[in-house]
Parts: structure tokens; sequence; C-alpha cells
């Protein structure tokens, strides 16, 4: 019987799809990943249902939206008794590994991990090799710091970041002893800001290597901090790139790239304080579109896919790697189903949901994205809303840009009401309560 497939899950914060050759950049900024998708399975229109660390991070341990968990912020540890990726990988017969951010062991002062060891309980699961820090980007910087391990013991690190994170994934693969298949959750922080610091930390010579970048079209003519940043935000994802390329070296010198799945993405985007007063956090594409390539068993061809995908799809989609069925009360879709050529009722529309900045929800088509607010809620404190207002709404065909807000145009009236019913029945199926949806005066 061919043994089961390895699986790597390389995950990255904050990367905006368009930093990625195959999805339009025009630097050299990511040949490896180019060369994934070149082999493997590109997915065009993929989007985050989260644009939030934290509660991305729980949507896709679980596979549940975050109102439905209960993460629906950061700073709220995942509940003990939620059922993840771990715990299902396991019961398949795989050994689990974890390296990198986890954002969820912490709630508040009471229960405080974000510097410290992360008790074993808290880990979700992953009880084999673990090299983790719950806020990673509170015990490092682009250059040096600190995880723990599986028995509770810092491990210092000296160097840039994502290679010493992706360094440890590679001691792995090459020392297990382990005949099992294994499961890798590679979690980065790259290309996330430095909260510290106010700032964007590439590899030293990101500045001059990539000055010579193309304006987004989204950022062209705002204020935000993009022009200072934007060098070094390719940098850092050069970085990643890099280090796929030395995870994909680390698989062949083992001589198990041909039975190994890798599957890239990234929790959100970064709209560069243009939308809001920092960089995600809202409807907008430039927060909430993202790389998503898979390669591997199962994910060959060099195909692109232009259904639209969401994050909400990975989870049932990496446990479909191994064989697993997807669990009811997962909501995404194994996005294997868009490689059979009878695919049925995929859904036409993505569904996020926004926390912190606001208490609001979305939904994008290909030709519409369409958005609300509770106007009387705390995106802190408050999780959902019986009462919204329309925020947004944009023609993408038109606007791709998203700069011609079209919410209060009286002739889109029918547009909106259409799209209001879509919203209302995505957010019944996340396990909301339907709400009422008033014009914007």
């Amino acid at each position: 019987m061919p043994q089961k497939p390895n699986v790597i899950f390389f995950f990255s914060d904050q990367q905006r799809w368009d930093t990625v050759g195959c999805y339009g950049q025009k630097l050299n900024v990511t040949p490896n990943l180019d060369r994934l998708a070149k082999n493997g399975i590109r997915f065009e229109n993929a989007f985050t249902c989260q644009p939030v660390c934290g509660p991305a991070r729980a949507c896709i341990q679980t596979g549940k939206y975050a109102t439905e968990i209960g993460c629906y912020r950061n700073d709220i540890a995942l509940p003990l008794n939620e059922k993840t990726l771990a715990h299902y990988y396991k019961e398949a017969g795989y050994e689990v590994a974890y390296m990198g951010k986890w954002h969820l062991a912490s709630t508040g002062e009471e229960m405080d991990y974000k510097t410290k060891p992360i008790p074993p309980e808290r880990r979700g699961g992953y009880d084999g090799y673990y090299r983790t820090a719950d806020v990673l980007e509170f015990t490092s910087h682009g250059y040096n710091g600190y995880v723990y391990d599986e028995n509770m013991k810092r491990v210092d690190f000296k160097g840039y970041r994502p290679d010493c994170i992706t360094d440890f994934a590679v001691d792995f693969i090459k020392n297990r002893n382990n005949k099992k298949p294994f499961f890798i959750f590679l979690s980065h922080i790259e290309p996330h800001h430095q909260n510290d610091r106010n700032r964007y930390e590439g590899p030293e010579g990101s500045k001059e290597k990539f000055k010579d970048y193309e304006e987004p079209g989204d950022l062209k003519g705002t204020a935000g901090d993009w022009r200072e940043n934007y060098p070094d935000y390719l940098g850092c994802c050069h970085s990643l790139d890099y280090n796929v390329r030395k995870l994909m070296n680390a698989l062949k010198d083992q001589e198990i790239d041909d039975n190994t799945v890798v599957i890239y993405t990234s929790d959100h985007g970064s709209h560069f304080k243009t939308r809001n007063n920092e960089y995600k956090r809202s409807c907008h594409d430039g927060c909430i579109r993202i790389p998503m390539i898979a390669w591997g068993p199962g994910f060959e061809g060099g195909r692109v896919i232009n259904e639209l995908v969401s994050l909400i799809d990975i989870p049932p989609t990496l446990l479909a790697c191994a064989g697993i069925e997807k669990p009811a009360q997962m909501k995404g879709r194994p996005l294997q189903e868009l490689l059979k050529s009878d695919v049925q009722n995929w859904p036409q529309e993505v569904f996020l949901q926004i926390s912190e900045s606001q208490v609001g929800r979305a939904v994008r088509t290909k030709k519409w994205k369409y958005s609300v607010r509770a106007l009387d809620k705390d995106g802190w404190n408050d999780s959902w809303s019986d009462t919204y207002v329309e925020d947004c709404l944009y023609d993408l065909e038109n606007d791709p840009f998203e700069k011609n807000n079209l919410v209060t145009d009286a002739k889109y009236k029918n547009v909106r009401e259409n799209l209001k019913q879509i919203l209302k029945r995505r957010m019944k199926e996340a396990g909301e309560p339907v709400p009422v949806i008033l014009p914007q005066n």
C-alpha cells in the first residue's frame, strides 16, 4: 500500500497576492513560488475569511468561522474543546510538527503566553516537534529572537527570522526517525510589520534591491505608509520565497519530494494604512486578497483555477490531502473539487467577517464587493450584531482598485438588494443570526 503523502502548510502573514510573480509582480521577488505554480496549481482569486491574524488562524485550525469558535479578534485563546488539524492528522496516523507564530494561546492578562512558553494543553494538539512563540513579533525582530520547544525550553535564534524559522522545519525533515507520514504547519510572521518598530523589516539590502517596484493600483495616489515600506515588504516576501526553495531542497535531499504536498498561502494582505489607520481589518482587496499555490500529489499540471476560493477552504483541503473526509462542522470545501471537470455548485462569492476596527461583514463576487458594519457595536468587544448598515459597494470590473464607493448611488439599489440577500444567507450558514441590514443615509 503506498505511503500517505507528507503535507506542508507554508503560511505567511499579511502578504498581498500581487507580491508574487505569477500574480503579476514584475520584479524578481518570488522565482521559487512561480516555479511551484508552473508545475502545480495556482488559485487566481483567493481571499481570506477574516483579515485579522488570530481569527484567521482559528479558522485555519478548525475549519469554522471565527464567530463560531469565539476567536473573533486577537487575544482570545482557542477553546480547549476545539478539534484542530493536528487532531485529525494524528488520528490518521500522521506525525505533526509546528514552527513559528501560533497566536491562539493567550487571553488578556489572565492567560498571557505572548512571550512565555505555551503549555501543552494550549497548543491545539501539536505535541510533536515544536518551535513556537504565541506572538512571534513580541519575541523577535526581523533579525534575532527566540521561540520555545516542545519541552517549554527557550530556543534562541540568530539571523534573519524567516531563515531561522524555516531552519527548524528543515531540521525536523532531516532528523526525524519516525516512519509515519508528517504534517508540518510552518507559520511565518513575514511580511507582517514589526509592531514595536512601526515598520516592515526586510533583510538587509531590500530598500535598494526592490526600490524600482511598480506602484500597486490601489495604493497609487493615496497617503498611507507604503512609499517608505514597500521595498522592505517585498524583501520580506523575497526571503519567504528563498525559504520555499530551502524547504524544497530538504525534501529532495531526503528523497521525499515526490510524495509531499506543499500549500502556500497567507492569512490576509496589507493596504498600508490607506483604508483605515493600520494595515488590515477592512473589506478591500489590498488586505483580503492573498496568494494561494498548491504543489505535489493531486496538485500537478500548472493549471490556474479562476473560481473564487477562501481561506476557509484550506482546512478541508489539507485533510483531503491525507485522505481524511471533510468533517461536518467544517464550512469550506476541499479545493481538490475544483480540479475535477464536473465540479458542482461551487460558491460564486466569498464571505468574510471583519473585527477590531468594526463589526463588519462582506461578500465579494467576481464583479461586486458589498460590505456592511454595525454602527452601534465595538469591534473589539462585540462579535456580532442584529443590525448593520451598508458601508461599501464596489464594481470590481470597472473599478478594480476600489476608488469609487457606490453604496449610496440609487442606480445600484437592485444590486445592493441582491447582494444583501446573499450576505444574509452566508451569515446564516456561518451560524450567525440573520440581521436587519439598513441602507446608508
